[in-house]
């Protein structure tokens, strides 16, 4: 691969693998982070900076302002946009500042810059299964209870699901303004839960508060019937190259495994590595019991409904058939990413 790339949001989960994946293909890199200074989103790639002499660049950018990805853009043909503000839900204080705003101006700061940069002939944004669908009862109203690219999220919003909705806005805005030009093509990545070793430790987004709190044995007594889609962190990011170099991709890919998993199921394949598997839930607590206890946990009975036992299908067959991705077997995938979870917290602990 001989391009000039820019990935956007260099520091986070998805994309330090994308970053690791495109200079082992011989690509040159540029990245953004929002500031040089801090040093534990830095270190990791300083490290693929050593690894790969003069090959990986690192610029200052921030998604809220105005031109400040010209210099990392400049001489690029493909822009991997990545970046976009990542919070677990239990954070989220305001919505519409802390993801909204920040997703949809940073993605009109980018592609403003990608306008202005007439090397560019290639976008690849990293969306989310989250802006095709919100509540998982939304499926239900979808061909066959199958998730497809047709679909656009329409049930969330800056107070439900807020980091779903910002995703949604950003990336309606992105088809909006590729649909103003002619210069440069654009293809959307949206992704399941996305799972796996962290390259980045000081990344939020490698993590999941649930599974989290499974892996410490904080739900030895059981789970509630709720499912995941997920995906491979290194299948997500090796779908982003393809879908840069293969002229022929176009529109939005799913990446996910082609059916959701319950946490039960997770907890399953979780105990054949865990040094404690006792502790984690073989037990799956019946839904009229959740729904009582749930709203002692901030589980609303709306949620629930919406959520509970809730299974559906996810339709990857253009991922596989028009970007070559082969996903990794489910096992590995969260016995490396088990493992990446326990050394950060015992790098944690020392």
């Amino acid at each position: 691969m001989q391009d000039t790339v820019l990935v956007t949001g260099g520091s986070g989960f998805v994309a330090s693998h994308l970053i690791l994946q495109l200079l082992e293909a011989g690509a040159i890199v540029h990245t953004t982070v929002r500031s040089a200074r801090n040093q534990a989103k830095v270190l990791p790639l300083e490290g693929l900076q050593a690894r790969f002499l003069n090959r990986l660049k690192v610029f200052e950018a921030d998604l809220l302002r105005e031109r400040s990805f010209d210099p990392a853009m400049a001489g690029c043909s493909i822009v991997f946009h990545v970046a976009s503000p990542f919070k677990l839900p239990e954070k989220i204080r305001d919505g519409q500042r802390e993801m909204v705003e920040p997703a949809l101006n940073g993605t009109r700061n980018v592609l403003g810059s990608v306008n202005r940069t007439e090397s560019v002939r290639r976008v690849v944004m990293t969306s989310t299964i989250g802006a095709i669908f919100g509540d998982y009862i939304d499926v239900r109203s979808m061909r066959n209870n199958t998730v497809a690219e047709e679909y656009f999220n329409i049930s969330s919003n800056v107070k439900n699901n807020p980091y779903h909705y910002s995703k949604v806005i950003a990336e309606k805005e992105a088809w909006k303004i590729h649909a103003e030009q002619s210069r440069w093509s654009l293809v959307t990545i949206n992704p399941g839960l996305i799972l796996g070793p962290s390259l980045t430790p000081a990344s939020e987004s490698g993590s999941l508060f649930l599974l989290d709190e499974m892996f410490k044995g904080y739900f030895f007594y059981g789970m509630p019937d709720l499912s995941l889609a997920c995906v491979d962190v290194r299948d997500v990011a090796t779908a982003h190259i393809r879908a840069a170099l293969n002229p022929e991709a176009k529109g939005r890919y799913i990446l996910s495994e082609p059916h959701t998993r319950t946490f039960l199921e997770i907890a399953h394949h979780a105990r054949k590595f865990h040094p404690k598997p006792y502790l984690l839930p073989a037990w799956q607590i019946p839904n009229f019991l959740v729904r009582m206890i749930g709203p002692l946990f901030g589980l609303t009975q709306e949620y629930m409904s919406n959520h509970l036992s809730i299974r559906f299908s996810l339709d990857n067959a253009r991922s596989q058939k028009e970007l070559g991705v082969v996903y990794r077997p489910f096992e590995r995938t969260m016995a490396d990413h088990y493992r990446s979870w326990a050394e950060q917290r015992r790098g944690q602990a020392t």
